[in-house]
């Protein structure tokens, strides 16, 4: 393995996800475009290939599997190379900056691999796990009604760092940076979407994307959900609700979750049944990073699409560029308008895509 871009999310998630795995993978090389910085990393992981440059990593190091840290500007150049010189790719999200990246990126991908698949944890905790099944078999009976809340705080310091909230390097605001973790979920639960009518705005941050944004969501099966997006909320919470004929399921967490977090409550004609008797499981595998990776190993090394890949995660890029799009336009988005005409396909802003100033470089955001 090689990890490309040594940040804070590399060292406290993806480091500890990749030793939990007792050996079944190694970290051969490191690479970052700060030099001491991915020495440091090497030195603090015990990783001996230390490179600046992602196809000289490439070239010498050959990984079978890349995971890329990088902040969201460099994503799509990253994924390339790592899928063109054979490698299977795990990114951090956002996955691209717009659908006509994310369909860039996955043109590179070959039948049996390697393939892309991005970081959307809260899928694979056993909570998600056990009503995705449900929904699946019925057995809560249909779903109705919906809420998925991603309500955190951000100060202006946060956003201090060049590459942040700016469409062309972080891609959105909280609903592209943020809220994309619950609204992932919530799409992997419920399936496709039919119809978005959203409102954004920037209230309190000195940004050019948005700071809140809030959507009504249609599905396929009929529900209807409710969708807010923050980073003004100093209570901060992620809250996802799911109302079906016969029990409300809830989800009450902020950076990720264990069984403890989910109530399950019985509709009144089933007064009386117990959360396992509704489906709560009895296994307790928490959100992680961890998880995801497990999985993803199992797949990576049976040649197979990994979960959270292709047109999986191109669904909630779909919906967060209808949901920019509905709010920029005061109209209603269905899948079917997302052509590669569509205004919002090349740019979540709906603006012409401009190449990013030098100083916003790679170099000079960090990673």
């Amino acid at each position: 393995m090689a990890i490309v871009g040594a940040g804070g999310i590399a060292d406290g998630a993806h480091m500890p996800a990749i030793r939990a795995q007792g050996g079944a993978a190694s970290v051969v090389a490191v690479v970052d475009v700060d030099p001491a910085r991915a020495a440091a990393f090497a030195e603090r992981w015990d990783v001996p290939g230390v490179y600046d440059d992602v196809n000289q990593m490439l070239e010498a190091a050959r990984p079978d599997l890349a995971i890329v840290c990088t902040p969201p500007v460099a994503h799509h150049e990253a994924i390339i190379a790592c899928l063109d010189a054979g490698a299977s790719v795990w990114c951090e999200k956002p996955p691209a900056l717009s659908l006509a990246e994310y369909d860039a990126i996955t043109a590179h991908e070959r039948p049996g691999g390697p393939y892309v698949s991005f970081v959307f944890q809260h899928r694979f905790g056993s909570g998600a796990r056990a009503l995705r099944e449900h929904i699946h078999t019925g057995r809560l009976g249909r779903p109705l009604v919906g809420v998925c809340h991603t309500l955190w705080y951000r100060d202006e310091a946060y956003f201090e760092v060049p590459w942040r909230g700016k469409w062309e390097t972080e891609g959105g605001g909280p609903t592209m940076g943020h809220g994309i973790h619950q609204m992932d979920l919530m799409l992997s639960l419920l399936g496709d979407w039919t119809e978005v009518r959203a409102a954004a705005g920037t209230l309190a941050r000195e940004v050019e994307t948005e700071d809140v944004s809030m959507a009504i969501a249609r599905f396929a099966n009929g529900a209807m959900v409710s969708v807010v997006n923050s980073v003004l909320s100093p209570r901060e919470t992620s809250y996802l609700r799911f109302d079906f004929t016969d029990a409300t399921v809830e989800l009450s967490h902020l950076y990720g979750y264990d069984n403890s977090h989910w109530t399950w409550t019985a509709a009144p004609h089933r007064v009386g049944a117990a959360p396992a008797e509704l489906g709560a499981p009895a296994e307790d595998t928490a959100s992680s990073h961890e998880a995801q990776f497990r999985a993803l190993l199992t797949a990576v090394r049976a040649g197979e699409r990994p979960e959270a890949d292709g047109e999986d995660c191109r669904r909630v890029m779909t919906f967060i560029t209808a949901l920019y799009a509905s709010a920029s336009t005061g109209r209603p988005v269905t899948p079917d308008m997302l052509t590669p005409e569509h205004p919002f396909y090349p740019s979540m802003s709906g603006l012409p895509v401009r190449t990013a100033p030098d100083d916003l470089s790679e170099e000079r955001v960090g990673v």
